[in-house]
């Protein structure tokens, strides 16, 4: 399974509702009609990302397909058809953003992660030996590893996501960002 990582954040003259509300509609819009391969999508609210929004208050949006290819089709029928309108009126009042390429490396994805901790790999240490350590506290927590591929997006090389706390090995300096449900919203989630 890959993703699609996009950060965003919004004009400030944007209301933070209005902007949100444009988010869903095409989130909706993605889920009623999706490209072949693509499996969901998701956004989290969070701040504290230095590659987004200089650290401010910024969305990440995950896009999970199969594989490369569903990735083509997911970037051709994201502005095409009925997504198109959707699109548009949310790229409008965008302020910025930047996106990348993860790949799950262990655990399953979570729909509604309310931690993610991003880091990178350890000097002189191996990724098999970093994925041995990682994988048990990983899958303890219920959690997903992701693993950026290509190098491809401005944040770490790794995220775990969580629904609780995860326990990762020191080595892995982690910086921790708490996150709050924007699509699909849950009801009082935002800070």
């Amino acid at each position: 399974m890959l993703a699609y990582v996009f950060w965003h954040w919004r004009q400030t003259q944007t209301a933070a509702q209005e902007y949100e509300g444009r988010q869903r509609a095409f989130h909706a819009a993605l889920a009623a009609a999706p490209a072949s391969g693509f499996l969901r999508s998701f956004s989290v609210g969070l701040a504290g990302a230095p590659w987004a929004a200089e650290g401010g208050e910024a969305y990440e949006d995950w896009y999970l397909v199969q594989d490369f290819g569903a990735l083509g089709a997911l970037n051709e029928a994201a502005v095409s058809a009925g997504r198109a309108a959707p699109h548009d009126a949310a790229a409008a009042v965008a302020g910025g953003g930047a996106g990348g390429v993860y790949r799950l490396r262990s655990g399953a994805a979570l729909y509604t992660p309310t931690y993610a901790y991003w880091f990178g790999k350890p000097e002189g240490m191996s990724y098999a030996e970093l994925l041995a350590q990682l994988t048990p506290a990983v899958e303890h927590a219920h959690a997903a590893l992701w693993m950026r591929q290509m190098v491809l997006g401005p944040a770490r090389e790794f995220c775990v996501h969580g629904a609780t706390p995860v326990s990762l090995p020191a080595v892995c300096d982690a910086l921790v960002i708490p996150l709050w449900p924007a699509w699909p919203e849950l009801a009082n989630t935002r800070p």
